[in-house]
């Protein structure tokens, strides 16, 4: 009889043993496949999220030099039309992430910085320019970086600038889909994203 339960016992043993690496077995293809479907949408999200605009410009450029011990005043001045087009991008190619396996998480731990292009095209009408003070190339500088700054202050203050970082919020929020499915956490910042409302709270996702 005690031979009987003896074996009954090591029996039980044996087959709780096997289905306990057997489970174990299992959690671990579990994640590997999670890992996966993960690694995979990041792969899929990592392209470059373009938004483009057109802005249009008049500026009036003039300048004067003194000449002959400042006795004359030597003028010159443009009326100088730009159309610039602009892009804003965001390389999510560039995402730097970790997943974590064991705690069921994609940490995104630096989201690139945007990269704006500014492509102006002039056009320069009613140039007058006196004799002693002529248009010269540090003139053409001076008013491309004017109006490059102009532009720049325009891009940041437009529509265009929050437009692209809803793209990007878009883009992002493909993690959150992805990892709530697999009953995995997306983390910012070591700050769980619990809600797509969170994710779209573009200025604290993006310090």
């Amino acid at each position: 009889m005690r031979k009987i339960l003896l074996g009954v016992i090591i029996s039980l043993v044996v087959v709780f043993t096997f289905r306990y690496c057997e489970n174990k077995q299992e959690d671990k293809i579990m994640l590997k496949e999670s890992s996966a479907l993960i690694q995979e949408q990041i792969k899929n999200v990592g392209k470059l999220v373009v938004t483009e605009g057109h802005f249009s410009e008049v500026f009036t450029y003039k300048n004067s030099k003194g000449v002959f011990g400042d006795l004359i005043s030597a003028e010159k001045k443009a009326v100088v039309i730009v159309n610039a087009e602009v892009t804003i991008g965001y390389d999510l190619s560039k995402i730097e992430y970790h997943i974590d396996e064991v705690n069921k998480t994609l940490q995104i731990l630096r989201i690139p910085e945007e990269e704006i292009k500014i492509s102006p095209d002039f056009e320069y009408y009613d140039m007058q320019a006196d004799y002693l003070n002529p248009f010269e190339a540090k003139d053409y500088n001076s008013i491309k970086k004017t109006v490059r700054e102009s532009l720049m202050k325009k891009v940041v203050a437009s529509e265009l600038k929050s437009n692209a970082q809803n793209r990007l919020i878009s883009e992002l929020s493909k993690f959150f889909i992805v990892t709530r499915s697999l009953g995995w956490t997306l983390e910012y910042n070591q700050k769980p994203i619990s809600n797509l409302t969170e994710l779209n709270n573009i200025d604290a996702i993006l310090q």
